[in-house]
């Protein structure tokens, strides 16, 4: 209990002493904390964007879904010695070989085939829109990608499997079809002159920073549905083969493996003959972005770590200060019993309050950037990047108050009285 209150006490009288040097010397404090205070700033914010961007990206790409294989034709990323041709020769994934990897495939939790178009027009009334895209899915796209229901369901697996004339509609889409406000479900919207009927709302997804497909202004319906639609295109199909992997399949190795044979199996490749499909992962844009955000932390670092510095050096100068300001007192409490690493300590305190004024400033202007408009990149102050700056903040005061409090630690009671 005497211990305890003792801690109490110590950083009740160190955190009164850093509030007088910041209250009496406004602003030589300030000026020696405005140090921090950038440092602060300048690492929480990049460490903020960096969030901001990663969740940005994220929130992008998240129709690609996570630990899926996508077999096309085209590979995302061409290599320089490879002709074009080879790829343009290829043929399309077809239904009959998503239904062989279907029924042959071990390492995969879901299987989905899709094919995305334009071009086609949307009537409701007197209403027409020309400028949405069309999405056939097979029934499990769902546990592929991301598809959150604002309003209705999705598709039943019998309406997937006979074709039914059944779309979920993105909100933007729905709006210039229906109205604002007005409620979709079951409504007749032509396709074609077909009638589908709506039996889902697509929850809004807003802007994305990197333009990558909303589903705001999309139509979703079963493959099959968008098949009977492109059957007499010139265009035709051009659909992918969307497989999901387990989470125990690190790197999804075992997965890319089972696809690759099967997919060689079905077309009868010869050993020494190249694939004739490309196994194509999201993984390939996280890998490179990582890179890109690892280096913007690390520039973030070093910029906010420079200004830091120069904090340090201020705050370390208002410790000597305070010390040559305050050796009668310490002659005094060591006169009285107080022993050197109450001295220490209680200057090391003050060094680190000052430290945290500085630095909780600093918090507080990068939390002020969230109330900045940026469309789809959001900035906003985590709990995480907010313990991240009270700690440095708290490392730096340890650092720039450790040598002024061992001095005074360190001082002789009696010349420490004598001293005016």
């Amino acid at each position: 209990m005497k211990d305890t209150f003792l801690i109490i006490r110590l950083i009740g009288e160190s955190f009164r002493f850093a509030w007088h040097a910041l209250k009496e010397n406004l602003l030589r404090t300030a000026l020696s904390l405005l140090g921090v205070t950038v440092g602060i700033f300048s690492i929480i914010a990049v460490l903020t964007a960096v969030d901001g961007l990663d969740r940005s990206i994220k929130k992008s790409l998240s129709f690609l879904g996570e630990k899926v294989i996508y077999v096309d034709k085209w590979p995302w990323s061409f290599g320089a010695s490879y002709p074009w041709w080879k790829y343009y020769q290829r043929p399309y994934p077809t239904p009959d070989e998503f239904e062989y990897l279907k029924e042959n495939l071990d390492n995969m939790s879901a299987i989905s085939m899709m094919d995305v178009k334009g071009g086609l027009t949307f009537k409701y009334k007197n209403n027409t829109v020309g400028s949405a895209t069309s999405l056939g899915i097979t029934h499990d796209h769902n546990q592929i990608s991301d598809i959150e229901i604002a309003q209705g369901r999705y598709f039943s697996a019998m309406e997937s499997e006979v074709g039914r004339n059944v779309i979920l509609i993105g909100d933007e889409l729905a709006k210039e079809l229906f109205g604002e406000g007005v409620y979709p479900i079951d409504k007749e919207i032509k396709i074609k002159g077909i009638k589908f009927r709506v039996v889902g709302l697509l929850a809004k997804q807003g802007e994305n920073l990197l333009g990558a497909p909303s589903n705001d202004n999309v139509v979703m319906m079963p493959y099959i549905c968008l098949a009977k639609l492109f059957a007499s295109s010139r265009r035709g199909l051009s659909p992918t083969i969307n497989v999901k992997g387990y989470e125990e399949d690190k790197g999804l190795e075992e997965l890319e493996g089972e696809v690759t044979g099967l997919m060689r199996r079905y077309r009868g490749i010869r050993p020494k003959e190249d694939d004739t499909f490309a196994l194509n992962r999201p993984e390939l844009f996280s890998t490179l972005m990582d890179g890109i955000i690892g280096g913007l932390n690390i520039a973030g670092f070093l910029i906010g770590g420079l200004a830091t510095l120069v904090g340090g050096f201020g705050i370390a100068n208002i410790m000597f200060v305070s010390v040559k300001e305050r050796t009668n007192l310490i002659g005094i409490q060591k006169s009285l019993g107080a022993k050197n690493y109450f001295i220490l300590l209680q200057f090391l305190l003050e060094s680190v309050f000052l430290s945290l004024f500085g630095g909780l400033f600093g918090l507080m202007l990068v939390s002020l950037l969230g109330f900045i408009e940026l469309g789809a990149f959001e900035l906003k102050l985590g709990t995480g990047n907010i313990i991240t700056g009270v700690i440095i903040s708290s490392v730096i005061g340890i650092f720039s108050g450790i040598v002024p409090a061992i001095s005074a630690s360190r001082m002789d009671p009696v010349e420490a009285i004598r001293t005016n």
